[in-house]
């Protein structure tokens, strides 16, 4: 498990990374989340839908309703243009940070 700060600052890059691949709902982002993390990255619905809003209010991503197979409708979201090119500074940033950490604590760390 993570903690709540590293999740915090994430969760932005996390979720449009997620839709950078293709429209999902939230349960799906979630769910992809916790696969990528292999299990560490858990989050709430009260800690999801609120950065959904927060991030489709910025016009970083689009929302619809669709019928469900299975029960009720989904709002299913999807990357916007504006979106994607904030997904981009993200990256930039993050492997950035990530350079930096690496040359502290030395390759060996490096996973995968």
């Amino acid at each position: 498990m993570f903690s709540k700060q590293l999740i915090a600052a994430s969760l932005q890059p996390i979720v449009l990374s997620i839709l950078s691949r293709g429209e999902a709902y939230g349960y799906e982002i979630m769910q992809r989340a916790l696969d990528l993390s292999e299990g560490k990255l858990i989050w709430t619905a009260g800690t999801l839908y609120p950065l959904m809003h927060r991030l489709e209010a910025k016009g970083l991503i689009s929302s619809i309703w669709r019928p469900s197979e299975s029960g009720p409708r989904r709002k299913y979201y999807r990357i916007t243009v504006k979106g994607a090119s904030v997904l981009e500074t993200d990256k930039s940033e993050w492997i950035g940070v990530h350079s930096i950490l690496m040359k502290l604590w030395g390759p060996e760390l490096a996973i995968g």
